[in-house]
């Protein structure tokens, strides 16, 4: 047993104040992600070679692993579904927006790759997500491709002195939302996504120059008449960046990417992350907590969890990586190869305790940050307190926190503190203490008895 350590979380009371309830949060009002995201997205494990057969074969086992009984329900194509014939950026038709790679996504008759991986997708009950980058791509500026339902053109909208981020073909150029037309390039592509049945739009490589985009995308996908989900990742960008965010979006990606490229062995996409990778979003869940919400959620990247040891992960690294996600209430977007799930993490993702604390859609705050002790917390709407204390040093440890620190009173029967890995329940009179292994985590619902 390692000596108890009772951490030094002084002015906690006050800290405690909102942690029930994310203060200034105006999400974007579609209806759509009361709770976060949960399913699965392409770029973790297929990485640069989606195709129609490799998304079905995943989404037949989103269903059949018993994940989609749970919520997980959007199945979505990450980059590289489109032409990308060198880096003067991508493939466009006649209005300027990106054409199919039909050798990855071949049409069924008179209906295009996509729409129909999209319908697959749908008869099993789930939804669809694609995935864009901002601007226009300079082979529609040089064609001078006419902006579908108007007289203007791609030239008359683009400002190629600007160069926006695409990691593809690269290519792509701002728009100058001042110009007439350029409101309706946009709604011409969520219309089009519409017609294909989209549910969920990634907007990638996003810097805090893009706000324009952020609100010309809300605006396109409203107008289109079709629910999607807008997702908004970064190039780079910071929280000045968050009232458009929290005005205009679902959900945003602000951290790098989880996945560990260097580690990678050849010609695979394992091990898919590694514990640095997960260990630098404990600073991130904690300096954006304030701008989640219900509407609008922060997003840490995928969840690598489901293939064992070729997560790059231990076991107890995994349960972290869940529980901060969890805690923060952030989109639960597996990246894993679902058609090779481990039993083990299949059996932590179907934790509905977890899921419960993920879909409470209340952020958490981080009350305690000594070294490599961490503890976070929120107060659920009926006066449940969700507590994580995290580990993040190489030795097991023991890591306790007082009653006061819970913001709870002094009462002679206790609270009831139920582990939501172990499913342990014990009574606390004085406080919680645990246990953690290296890496690792103890999460906790304490309820009144």
């Amino acid at each position: 047993m390692k000596t108890m350590n009772i951490l030094k979380v002084g002015l906690l009371s006050a800290l405690l104040t909102g942690l029930s309830a994310t203060p200034g949060v105006h999400a974007e009002n579609n209806g759509l992600e009361r709770t976060p995201v949960l399913g699965w997205s392409s770029w973790s494990f297929l990485r640069e070679d989606p195709t129609a057969v490799k998304i079905e074969a995943q989404a037949r086992a989103l269903k059949s692993s018993g994940l989609q009984k749970l919520g997980y329900e959007y199945v979505n194509v990450d980059d590289f579904w489109y032409q990308c014939p060198g880096k003067q950026g991508p493939n466009v038709d006649r209005f300027g927006r990106w054409v199919i790679d039909s050798a990855r996504f071949p049409p069924h008759g008179k209906t295009n790759g996509i729409k129909a991986v999209a319908e697959f997708v749908h008869s099993l009950g789930m939804k669809f997500g694609i995935y864009v980058t901002p601007g226009i791509s300079m082979q529609a500026v040089r064609r001078n491709t006419q902006i579908q339902g108007t007289s203007y053109t791609a030239d008359e909208i683009a400002n190629p002195a600007i160069r926006e981020h695409n990691y593809n073909c690269g290519g792509m150029v701002a728009i100058d939302y001042s110009k007439p037309g350029a409101q309706r390039f946009i709604d011409s592509w969520a219309d089009m996504f519409a017609r294909w049945g989209v549910d969920f739009v990634k907007v990638d490589g996003i810097t805090n120059r893009n706000a324009p985009d952020i609100k010309a995308w809300s605006n396109a996908i409203r107008q289109s008449g079709r629910p999607m989900v807008l997702d908004i990742t970064e190039g780079s960008f910071t929280s000045a960046i968050a009232p458009t965010l929290m005005k205009y979006a679902n959900q945003w990606e602000f951290s790098p990417d989880v996945e560990c490229y260097s580690c990678e062995k050849t010609g695979s996409s394992y091990p898919l992350t590694d514990w640095k990778n997960v260990d630098k979003r404990f600073d991130l869940v904690a300096k954006w907590w304030p701008y989640a919400g219900h509407g609008g959620f922060n997003d840490y990247d995928s969840i690598e969890v489901g293939n064992g040891a070729e997560d790059g992960l231990t076991p107890a690294e995994r349960r972290a990586q869940l529980s901060l996600w969890a805690l923060g209430s952030a989109p639960l977007i597996l990246g894993v190869d679902l058609t090779h799930l481990d039993r083990r993490d299949l059996n932590d993702l179907k934790n509905r305790d977890v899921l419960a604390v993920d879909q409470d859609g209340i952020a958490a705050k981080r009350i305690a940050d000594d070294g490599d002790r961490q503890i976070f917390m929120k107060v659920e709407g009926a006066g449940d307190v969700i507590v994580g204390l995290f580990n993040t040093g190489a030795r097991a440890k023991t890591i306790s926190l007082p009653i006061s620190a819970l913001g709870l009173a002094k009462r002679s029967g206790g609270y009831s503190a139920m582990n939501v890995w172990t499913k342990e329940t014990q009574v606390i009179r004085r406080g919680i203490s645990a246990e953690v292994p290296a890496h690792g985590v103890a999460l906790f619902r304490i309820a009144e008895k």
